[in-house]
């Protein structure tokens, strides 16, 4: 396959520029590229492996010290994948063999890191992107970006933009009337990783996808007497269900799919509306396709809720010292919180000119699959809610366009 080599067709716009410059002896450097990928995720290093399959050059940017940092350093000890390894492969390369078919974080993990290895990719760590915007009379992105490690501002000249910072860029706690003035801990679920230090501990989790229902789980485990929020309706599943169904959709409707798996979890589950959880009214397949909402994939913790172990409640009304009180009046004594009520995009605090490709929120306008492609040769990748399997498709999306937009110019 040819080589594209678009370094070279910058030279003339460089030609006098004087770098590196010293201003307030903080280093600055103009640098040209033809793809800068922000964020070295799995969707940052997906997209980079798919751009190297066309010989194409990118620069790689991550904010944190390594790759892949949720993974590393915010999820919880005992997470697993939820999704069969089938459904979570990155592009161009399988899990070997022997991975567990539902894989601990920490094979997930190695399993990036040959990724990385496999495809030569280089993120440069500790780069903070600081903004950036479109030049329409030079028709490239302009990128300003410090280097943390080198004290160094680098300012990148780039063809094609690809936001691969996650939808999942910060953690978000929600504003509870009180809750400046609990005495206790309180943290978001990012920063939570064993329950082994809350034992003997009452603690609430607040949240009930698969990140509150699995940490309540483990704070049993660890001897927590152990709370949780339910506010909203959720399907409940399990693994096996969920593999049944994403089988089964290659051959069948939604609609179908969604009246068996929620037929066998009923069967399985039975009725758990008297213990505080409901159904949505769409089914788990449609409402993943229509809103992004996952299902919860139990690990256990259905039972120790109806064992009683896990005590749930409605929403929180207000935060009194360390009582807490819920909607209907219920109150109870709380020495910890865990906030697991996801993430949020912080993408628009350095995004300028991408405005036709997301909202006020730094999430996609469009709905998926269409949702990865902006005007201006901005891309965003991970931003679907899919998953990995999202993940992997955007990639493939995002490079096969870069390709076909270099060999219309360069063809």
């Amino acid at each position: 396959m040819r080589k594209v080599n678009l370094q070279l067709s910058y030279n003339n716009q460089l030609a006098n520029i004087q770098s590196p410059i010293f201003i307030h002896s903080i280093v600055v450097s103009m640098e040209e590229v033809v793809v800068l990928i922000v964020g070295a995720g799995p969707a940052g290093l997906a997209t980079a492996a798919c751009l190297s399959q066309f010989s194409i050059p990118y620069v790689i940017v991550e904010r944190e010290d390594c790759s892949a940092p949720l993974w590393r350093k915010h999820t919880y000890d005992r997470l697993k994948l939820h999704l069969a390894k089938d459904f979570c492969k990155l592009p161009h390369m399988s899990y070997s063999v022997d991975a567990p078919t539902y894989m601990p974080k920490s094979t997930f993990i190695k399993y990036l890191d040959d990724y990385i290895e496999y495809f030569s990719i280089q993120p440069r760590y500790l780069t903070v992107v600081e903004s950036s915007i479109y030049d329409i009379d030079g028709k490239c992105w302009h990128i300003v970006a410090r280097d943390v490690a080198n004290c160094k501002i680098v300012n990148y000249m780039a063809k094609f933009l690809v936001v691969a910072s996650g939808e999942n860029s910060a953690g978000n706690i929600p504003i509870l009337p009180g809750l400046e003035n609990f005495p206790g801990v309180a943290i978001h679920s990012s920063s939570y990783k064993s329950g082994i230090s809350y034992s003997g501990k009452n603690v609430l989790v607040v949240g009930s996808g698969n990140s509150g229902m699995e940490i309540a789980y483990d704070l049993v485990s660890h001897g927590a007497n152990t709370s949780i929020v339910i506010r909203s309706p959720i399907h409940v599943m399990t693994k096996e269900l969920i593999r049944l169904g994403m089988t089964l959709a290659r051959h069948l409707p939604v609609k179908m799919i969604d009246g068996i798996v929620v037929m066998m979890a009923n069967f399985k589950f039975g009725n758990l509306s008297r213990h505080g959880i409901t159904r949505p009214t769409k089914g788990p397949f449609a409402l993943k396709s229509e809103t992004g909402r996952s299902v919860v994939i139990d690990v256990g913790t259905i039972d120790l809720i109806k064992k009683g172990s896990i005590k749930v409640h409605g929403g929180i009304t207000k935060v009194e010292g360390k009582i807490i009180e819920f909607q209907g009046g219920n109150k109870g004594s709380f020495d910890a919180i865990v906030f697991a009520t996801g993430y949020k995009s912080t993408t628009n605090m350095w995004l300028k000119s991408g405005e036709d490709m997301l909202d006020s929120e730094g999430l996609p306008k469009k709905e998926y699959p269409n949702h990865w492609k902006g005007g201006n040769m901005l891309y965003c990748a991970g931003f679907a809610r899919m998953g990995l399997a999202g993940i992997a498709m955007d990639a493939k999306n995002i490079a096969d366009d870069i390709k076909r937009n270099i060999d219309s110019v360069y063809g």
